[in-house]
């Protein structure tokens, strides 16, 4: 089936969940290659099934080589701890789920494993090449589009639960378009997340070799003062040939005073320390 057959089928199925970039009326139809709002505005689905609704230009610093290295990782279960509790916190029911930031595509996929794909899900990210990678992991329950955090292109209370994976966030957004009882999960770094490998980039007494995501944690819990929080914290041992992704896929390396690690330096992370506090709003 190709792939703009697949998004096309789900949008005849969630079309409801779509707002109009332009009038913010909702969309009514899926018709021919394009969604269509009761203003006759319209947006095409691409060959790769994807929609843009962003119509300004964007950069991002995410290119094919670091989400391809960022892919591999992650398929080969760097993120399943924390998806694993992700998938325990949430509702047993199906839901709509909408990632935010969702970058190749593979944390959605594995999560919606864990949940036997029950679900319908959105991902969304503003880096086209991380869109257009996503797209071959399209179901008919799982959607990709080119979409700006401070404009989400959903209507207001439609999605059951929002997915904030170390992105950025957009509040008065995620509350505009979560559903009456609705969830929100964002997952934030701690100082140990990547630890062996900030070390040797940056040796033992540089501030990059940790970091501290207070500031982000207590924001939310402003925001959300009822939230829950929980702590994950494993250790992923690395096969020898994805260790030269684990430093590709994060810009730790670009960082200033940042080491240029030799092949054999790289060669030494057998295995890297995940740790993450997982933030749980019910609204």
């Amino acid at each position: 089936m190709k792939k703009i057959d697949i998004a096309k089928s789900f949008l005849q199925q969630n079309i409801n969940l779509f707002k109009c970039p332009v009038c913010d009326n909702s969309f009514i139809e899926q018709t021919n290659n394009s969604i269509v709002c009761p203003n006759n505005h319209s947006l095409d689905i691409s060959k790769k099934g994807t929609i843009q609704f962003i119509n300004h230009k964007v950069s991002t610093e995410y290119d094919g080589l670091m989400l391809e290295s960022r892919r591999r990782i992650i398929q080969a279960g760097f993120f399943d701890g924390i998806l694993h509790k992700v998938a325990e916190l949430m509702d047993a029911k199906p839901q709509n789920i909408i990632d935010v930031g969702s970058g190749e595509g593979m944390p959605l996929k594995r999560l919606m494993e864990y949940r036997n794909n029950i679900d319908s899900a959105i991902g969304f990210d503003i880096s086209k090449p991380g869109v257009n990678l996503s797209t071959s992991e399209l179901t008919e329950n799982r959607f990709f589009c080119i979409a700006d955090l401070a404009n989400l292109p959903f209507n207001n209370q439609s999605i059951d639960l929002i997915l904030d994976l170390f992105s950025p966030s957009a509040y008065n957004e995620f509350n505009r378009i979560s559903s009456k009882g609705g969830h929100l999960i964002k997952i934030v770094p701690n100082s140990h997340y990547l630890f062996e490998l900030r070390k040797l980039l940056y040796g033992d007494d540089n501030p990059n070799s940790s970091y501290d995501n207070q500031k982000v944690v207590e924001l939310f819990m402003k925001h959300y003062p009822n939230a829950k929080s929980h702590s994950v914290r494993y250790t992923f041992e690395l096969p020898a040939e994805l260790r030269n992704d684990l430093m590709i896929m994060t810009p730790l390396h670009w960082g200033h005073n940042a080491k240029q690690l030799s092949e054999a330096e790289i060669q030494t992370l057998t295995e890297i320390t995940v740790d993450v506090t997982i933030l749980d709003n019910k609204f």
